[in-house]
């Protein structure tokens, strides 16, 4: 999955009215947000927050977009506040639904951001009775490939730092009859094969110039950690282990399998950077559309490389692709990345960050 340095202050007027509606979509217009009354309102705990899926219609054809209402609404006598990547304030920017076919979770195709730990203006506020609605686009974010009859609720997020939160949100199950349309797919086919190559869409000169060198330092550090998973005994040593877990022969052998394919992606494929993004993140994906990535206003000011670089974050994004090394986001930043690493190592070998890191090395562990 997914950095969103600063982000934008999304608190709402204590004491406005009970729900504010909007389409979710694309050039759909925004709310007129104001600063809270009550700053630093307290974390929303499991049955703060009642949410709440609908639909205009059951029933989707092929050519049909599959839009879906979601509110969210506290019911508690506080004012509580809410990470807005876990709610669709701005759309459906990452995996925030349950969707089943059959009883089979069906894939999020969406948007993979890198993104940092959580600021204060990364929060929304909700007062008393208060409630965020959004109609958002399902189409480009699930795999509605197959016809057939799927089941949708929304569940905040899969990803939810905090165990007691993951899911916590869940709302009611709509079921929704969808045509098949055709589906994201790996364009393997499609990629020209050029050594070391890179393009850029929608940058100005000078950031071409920059992206062209954060691209060259990734490829360094791609190549370094390969060379590092080779020729190092493999064990508990301290960079493998602070970033990944406990050792075990075959999470070693996952990791170097990771970065072959993610130099060996930088080395070989025609990857397209996109300068359009406007978000505070530092840059996304679509996983299942290989090998063009969106880097956003973040990626602008931090370092060429280091930690949370330009050329980490390539890195980053790189790993998404489902060709590649089909990393999710787990956990965002360096001590989230290595509470990640000591709690449970399999997620760590499936966390964007994690791979950043441990690319990135800084500071440097043998």
């Amino acid at each position: 999955m997914s950095k969103s340095l600063g982000g934008r202050r999304l608190q709402w007027l204590v004491g406005a009215a009970a729900s504010v509606s909007l389409m979710g979509a694309c050039g759909a217009p925004q709310d007129t947000l104001e600063d809270s009354a009550e700053q630093g309102a307290p974390e929303a705990t499991a049955g703060e927050i009642s949410a709440h899926l609908s639909a205009g219609t059951s029933s989707f054809a092929a050519q049909s977009a599959v839009n879906v209402t979601i509110t969210l609404t506290n019911v508690s006598n506080r004012s509580v506040s809410l990470l807005s990547w876990h709610t669709p304030a701005d759309g459906l920017k990452d995996d925030l639904l349950t969707v089943t076919l059959n009883g089979a979770a069906v894939e999020y195709t969406g948007r993979h951001y890198k993104r940092p730990a959580p600021s204060a203006q990364d929060f929304i506020t909700l007062a008393p009775g208060q409630s965020l609605t959004r109609t958002v686009g399902l189409s480009d974010a699930y795999d509605f490939s197959q016809s057939g009859h799927y089941a949708v609720s929304f569940s905040g997020s899969h990803h939810a730092a905090s165990p007691a939160l993951l899911n916590s949100f869940a709302s009611n199950s709509v079921s929704l009859w969808i045509e098949g349309r055709p589906g994201h797919q790996d364009a393997l086919e499609a990629q020209d094969v050029h050594a070391q190559s890179v393009s850029t869409t929608n940058c100005t000169a000078a950031r071409t110039t920059t992206i062209t060198s954060a691209f060259s330092s990734a490829q360094t550090l791609a190549n370094n950690s390969v060379s590092y998973l080779t020729n190092t005994t493999p064990g508990n040593t301290a960079r493998y282990k602070t970033w990944f877990g406990t050792y075990t022969s075959a999470n070693w052998a996952t990791a170097k399998s990771h970065f072959t394919a993610i130099k060996s992606a930088l080395d070989t494929k025609s990857v397209v950077v996109d300068c359009g993004c406007t978000d505070s993140a530092y840059a996304y994906v679509y996983p299942a559309s290989p090998y063009k990535i969106y880097v956003c206003n973040a990626f602008w000011s931090a370092p060429l490389t280091g930690t949370d670089s330009k050329a980490g974050t390539l890195i980053h994004e790189m790993s998404h692709f489902n060709v590649v090394a089909g990393t999710d986001d787990h956990a965002y930043g360096q001590s989230a990345a290595k509470s990640l690493a000591t709690s449970s190592p399999t997620r760590a070998l499936d966390n964007a960050d994690s791979h950043e890191y441990f690319a990135e090395n800084t500071p440097a562990l043998n």
